[in-house]
């Protein structure tokens, strides 16, 4: 084993800036795009000589996301409340949800969401409709589709 490590070692630096875990945006944008590319040249060919290594940067792309992205399972209304505040949107952007005065009520707890509305919101949001459905189950995170 220690062999190996030092024929990796001299190597390890050219390397480590596609092969390292991302702790921030922009070690996590250069990676997405070097998994981009590798989408790009290995397609589906499992047999592809660098096929491991697009699973092994996909694998460190989504472990990113998934520390990055979690919303800690919380009543539906407030997951949509967070959801609109990060997306910079209001009662009036939700028109695929209902009428004005359907949005109000939902958003003050006076009425649930249905499932045309759950469905809709999970599409628009990327997440799973799971979090738009009250705490009947037991999750403790949901994880954001980015």
């Amino acid at each position: 084993m220690i062999s190996e490590l030092e024929k990796v070692a001299p190597l390890w630096p050219q390397f480590s800036s596609v092969l390292s875990v991302p702790h921030d945006q922009e070690s996590y944008d250069h990676l997405v795009s070097i998994l981009d590319s590798l989408i790009d040249e290995v397609g589906e060919n499992e047999n592809h000589q660098l096929s491991s290594l697009l699973e092994v940067v996909g694998n460190l792309v989504e472990s990113y996301e998934s520390s990055q992205n979690q919303i800690v399972a919380s009543k539906p209304i407030s997951v949509l409340k967070e959801l609109m505040n990060e997306h910079g949107l209001t009662q009036t952007d939700l028109s695929d949800v209902g009428s004005q005065g359907v949005v109000s009520e939902i958003l003050n707890g006076k009425r649930d969401l249905n499932v045309r509305q759950i469905r809709s919101l999970a599409d628009r949001f990327k997440v799973s409709p799971a979090v738009f459905i009250p705490e009947s189950s037991a999750r403790t995170t949901v994880n954001i589709r980015s």
